[in-house]
């Protein structure tokens, strides 16, 4: 688990982190001290921001593309049997019931019961199961898997998640610099230019600090979880959500989507303790009773 989630860490902060690295290495990182003088905050901000967010987007931007890479998912263009067509016109009433473009729907080839959704834009998103959910559920849990992930689409969770990420992206670049440059002066009286204190305490601050403020973003990716859940249940039926979910519960252990896309399936891995601040999903258990708690969809 604990390896997982320090991979989806390294890998939303890795283009931030290269960029960051190459910018300095060509003197941009000057910009964080204008003749010797102090911190230019101003100039700081809008460079964190600018890469920041531009990481988070970038990896948006391809997310359809990287998705059916990774997982080797094949859109449905033509239906060329019944289940398909199936998939196809269930995933076409759910968007037309809340009110989205059609997504594309696709199938990919894994043993594990898990669907995910992705996309830049609402209206232009890809929703795609794997052929173990498939096989392992009827139409009814399946058609609630459907609703969960066209629920993502319809909430903007992708985008949503990724704003965050840019937010989270730019606190860190910013407050390990900032770090790294106290220490430079302060400890080490740098007094212009800067040392090599400030390059290496920026490193070690930028990965505590990712770290730390991914706790954020896992705790928005549960909370859309559970949001999604409920989509779910208005568009399928509560006790079809309900169900669909204590499948995932029971079934074995089993593996799970590319770390890359861990974040975006159906289910997660459970954590327990320390771990769990780390979980993008919410333990089945906590999603189906608080799908029971809700009186009426």
């Amino acid at each position: 688990m604990f390896k997982r989630v320090m991979l989806f860490i390294i890998t939303n902060l890795a283009i931030v982190f290269i960029l960051s690295i190459v910018l300095s290495m060509l003197g941009v990182g000057q910009i964080l001290d204008q003749q010797g003088v102090g911190l230019d905050m101003r100039s700081l901000v809008i460079f964190a921001a600018v890469f920041g967010f531009g990481g988070a987007l970038i990896s948006l931007a391809i997310s359809k593309w990287t998705a059916k890479r990774l997982t080797g998912a094949k859109v449905i263009d033509s239906p060329s049997s019944e289940l398909e067509m199936w998939l196809v016109q269930t995933v076409r009433r759910q968007a037309e019931a809340v009110g989205i473009g059609m997504p594309e729907v696709a199938i990919y080839d894994a043993p594990d019961m898990n669907a995910f959704a992705t996309g830049m834009r609402r209206n232009s998103a890809l929703v795609a199961v794997s052929t173990g959910l498939l096989r392992s559920m009827n139409r009814d849990e399946a058609e609630a898997v459907l609703a969960h992930e066209v629920s993502h689409v319809a909430n903007g969770d992708m985008i949503t998640l990724a704003l965050i990420q840019g937010v989270v992206n730019t606190f860190v670049i910013v407050a390990s610099r900032v770090v790294g440059y106290l220490v430079d002066r302060v400890v080490f009286k740098t007094e212009r230019g800067h040392g090599p204190a400030f390059y290496v305490t920026s490193i070690v601050a930028q990965l505590v600090f990712g770290i730390l403020a991914s706790i954020i973003v896992m705790w928005f990716s549960r909370q859309r979880e559970f949001r999604a859940d409920a989509g779910a249940a208005a568009l399928a039926g509560r006790e079809k959500m309900i169900a669909a979910l204590d499948k995932l519960r029971r079934g074995v252990a089993q593996p799970h989507l590319p770390d890359q896309m861990a974040a975006f399936g159906i289910s997660g891995v459970a954590g327990q303790g320390f771990k769990r601040l780390f979980m993008t999903h919410p333990p089945l258990e906590e999603r189906i009773e608080t799908l029971k708690r809700t009186e009426r969809f």
